[in-house]
């Protein structure tokens, strides 16, 4: 890598350019360090012993032979273990703490689930923890568990109707039952879902240390620096500002490290009982059972529609497994509603309480699932009228939100199908399933739409400009490996005028500006927002102080006359007239100068004199809009009927996202969460037991995920974007859109191949092949 400065020939414009990760040297040379990685004085190893049954009680612990090993210092248990000041046990508990699971290990001689942690050991070093955690001794009384809703002995409930239930998925528009009765066309399917493990390529990790009895810091892997340090906060007792969480680095999350969950909680408690820094690894097996996963699922989906394929109405049903304490569901109901045309609606949702951990969110939590029913659905609706699939969602196009009744803050779907389908060559597939040969192969192109929500966040950024030509900016943010440090800093050297390397961002610490988790596509809006409000506010400072100096060429000028480009104070009407900020600075003897502000979502306005001039009926439509990404996805597949295989043969994807802050680390983006979303299309599958509730390939031997060599090369495009509402960059998020839609692109191209809709995912060789050759 190239360490000569990029485009720094000229300050500005660095915003939307693929410039090469500022952070990439730190990574590749080693010197990034992640949450395990660092080496505090006196540091000693955590390693969880875990529970083979998923449901009984503990009858007996003997930690004897544990205790005896060379270089154990405790081994902690429900017996032993410093108690929590608040746990997520109870409703009010759950809410202060924040947790994503009701329910605490070592806190009772309770199992709930298989791998539930009974006891911790620290030692000296990780091998020494690791042989003594294997000698700890535990006697249980076994009972018969329910792996999932599909058990006849699972009982389905509605969580609306339960006291705790948070989740709304009742949904209601129009009359959905009677329009479907009358439709001429009715489509009625089932889709299912297996379990789906997040799998990152850094494990959950945790370094805990007691600086004093009432100072706690915690390097940890998470999504979210601001959020575990309220849920430590609560769970600990201390006041928050005496809880520092630190994330330099994270190696992915995609929604399991977006929560507190219980290991780090009790590395916490360990280091507190050891009065010495306690260092914790989840194993890949542990990550299987330590962090949540994307629940199985099934959906039924019915889709009413007039004889020329105007859909009439939408009825979506979900049942999927939860944990015997939370009720969390993916609210997969949501995408229905809204990407087409529909006069009426209906969703609603049961589950059912198994001895399983709690789930979670994971990547495009809801739009995921939820596009792969209503996506195969519209290419089912167009077989039957035997017409061409863009044709159809074109024919249902939604113009507002249904849901809503609200306008779009902006929408380039049409585009999106328009160009994917130019650059795929959508127009020479054959209409006709099961046609296309290539040799063995039977050949199939699919497309599936895309959306994914603006969802409102706030966060707050910081930015100090020193008079001689260097910057500071700073946010509490997260870079799950995506590019936050890059994009940030090109927001922020051409929000100064400043190049490239004069611009250095930090991030990842609860002592800097406060800022939303990196998830829900949040992340890049509203920090990006935070740093643009930020330099705004250096800029006001320093015409402030241009304007009372008597030196400069703009004393007395109106400080509304007054703008700023690539680093210089000048006149709007008389652009000659002005000074570079560093001689205004050094001559009134200036420093630095600070700025603060808070970016969130439904307040657009690229820069300060827009806002404050702006029209206030604008600024209060701003949160009167729907506002969502959308997409298209293309695929082809070849399918070996004599083996059942499938192969991604070619892949396109254009996006419509407001601004790209870095065309690079975008179509990356996009790249991975197509990948991500092939992924569970065509391999991916946590088996879980039925009899004993535990999972049999939990390791990435035997729960597949795509190599390079399953994947074609991909092209990725983003359509031009202004979207004026969504906060003051204009940016959307990319993170999650990359892979809604895209298991149903893959099943769209495998019906097109074959003839034959596949439902029940992942697609594997046997399913193929049951489905049998195209008739």
């Amino acid at each position: 890598m190239s360490s000569e400065p990029q485009f720094s020939d000229q300050p500005g414009g660095f915003v939307g350019k693929p410039l090469v990760r500022v952070e990439g040297r730190e990574k590749v040379t080693g010197k990034a360090k992640y949450a395990a990685e660092f080496a505090l004085p006196g540091l000693t190893y955590g390693v969880l012993a875990t529970s083979p049954i998923a449901k009984g009680k503990i009858q007996s612990i003997d930690t004897t032979a544990a205790a005896k090993e060379l270089g154990v210092i405790a081994v902690l248990t429900h017996q032993n273990l410093p108690k929590l000041a608040k746990t997520p046990d109870t409703p009010e508990g759950k809410k202060d703490t924040n947790a994503p699971m009701g329910f605490m290990p070592l806190t009772s001689d309770e199992i709930f689930y298989a791998a539930q942690p009974v006891a911790l050991v620290v030692a000296d070093t990780l091998e020494h923890a690791t042989h003594a955690a294997t000698l700890v001794k535990v006697t249980y009384a076994p009972q018969k568990p329910i792996a999932d809703f599909h058990d006849p002995k699972a009982e389905l409930f509605d969580p609306e109707k339960v006291q705790d239930g948070k989740q709304k998925g009742h949904t209601k528009r129009g009359e959905p039952q009677a329009a479907f009765a009358s439709s001429p066309i009715q489509l009625t399917a089932t889709y299912t879902h297996p379990v789906y493990n997040h799998n990152p390529m850094e494990p959950g990790s945790t370094t805990a240390h007691w600086e004093a009895a009432d100072r706690l810091t915690v390097y940890e892997s998470t999504q979210g620096v601001t959020r575990t340090q309220s849920t430590l906060s609560a769970m600990t007792g201390l006041p928050r500002e005496q809880v520092r969480v630190i994330t330099k680095y994270l190696g992915g999350g995609f929604g399991c490290k977006g929560s507190t969950w219980p290991h780090t909680v009790l590395t916490v408690q360990a280091a507190k009982a050891v009065g010495r820094p306690v260092k914790l690894m989840l194993t890949r097996p542990q990550m299987f059972t330590s962090m949540g996963h994307r629940e199985d699922q099934s959906q039924v989906m019915k889709l009413g529609a007039s004889a020329d394929g105007k859909i009439t109405s939408l009825i979506h049903t979900k049942q999927s497994t939860t944990s015997p304490w939370d009720n969390y569901a993916e609210p997969n109901s949501k995408i229905v509603d809204l990407l087409y045309a529909s006069p009426s609606f209906e969703s609603s949702y049961e589950l059912a309480r198994a001895n399983v951990m709690t789930s979670t969110f994971m990547r495009a939590p809801g739009e995921a699932p939820g596009s792969f029913a209503i996506e195969c659905s519209m290419d089912d609706l167009a077989a039957r009228l035997g017409v061409d699939p863009i044709e159809i969602r074109l024919r249902n196009y939604a113009d507002h939100d249904y849901g809503t009744g609200q306008q779009w803050s902006s929408k380039s779907l049409k585009q999106c199908y328009t160009r994917g389908a130019e650059l795929f060559g959508w127009s020479k597939r054959n209409p006709k399933a099961g046609a296309t040969r290539d040799g063995r192969y039977f050949v199939g192109m699919g497309m599936a739409s895309a959306s994914y929500p603006v969802h409102n966040s706030q966060g707050t950024a910081r930015a100090r400009l020193y008079a001689d030509g260097h910057a500071v900016v700073q946010a509490g943010a997260t870079d799950l490996g995506t590019g936050t440090y890059t994009v940030m800093t090109q927001v922020a050297a051409d929000s100064l005028g400043l190049p490239i390397e004069k611009v250095r961002f930090e991030l990842g610490d609860t002592q800097l500006p406060t800022a939303p988790n990196s998830g829900g596509s949040v992340a890049a809006g509203t920090v990006s927002s935070s740093i643009f409000l930020a330099c705004q506010d250096v800029w006001q400072k320093l015409i402030k102080a241009a304007v009372i100096d008597k030196k400069s060429p703009l004393y007395r000028a109106k400080p509304e006359d007054v703008t700023v480009e690539k680093g210089r104070l000048f006149l709007k009407k008389d652009p000659k007239k002005g000074e570079a900020f560093g001689e205004l600075m050094k001559r009134g003897e200036i420093t630095d100068i600070e700025g603060m502000a808070q970016g969130k979502y439904g307040s657009g306005y690229e820069d300060a004199a827009a806002a404050k001039n702006a029209d206030p009926t604008q600024k209060d439509q701003a949160g009167h809009h729907s506002m969502h990404s959308f997409g298209a996805h293309f695929c082809e597949v070849r399918v070996d009927m004599d083996l059942g295989t499938i192969r991604v043969s070619k892949w396109v994807s254009v996006i419509g996202a407001g601004r790209i802050l870095n065309a690079q680390t975008a179509r990356s983006q996009i790249i991975g969460g197509a990948i991500f979303g092939i992924g569970s299309a065509l391999m991916e599958e946590t088996v879980r037991d039925p009899h004993y509730s535990r999972y049999t390939n939990a390791d990435l031997a035997s729960y597949h995920v795509p190599v390079n060599a399953d994947i074609p090369n991909m092209t990725v495009e983003f359509v031009e974007e202004h979207d004026p509402y969504i906060n003051a960059m204009g940016v959307k998020g990319i993170g999650e859109i990359a892979m809604v839609g895209v298991a149903a692109a893959v099943a769209n191209a495998v019906y097109h191949a074959t003839g034959k809709r596949l439902r029940d995912l992942p697609l594997t060789p046997d399913k193929v092949l049951m489905a049998g050759l195209p008739s």
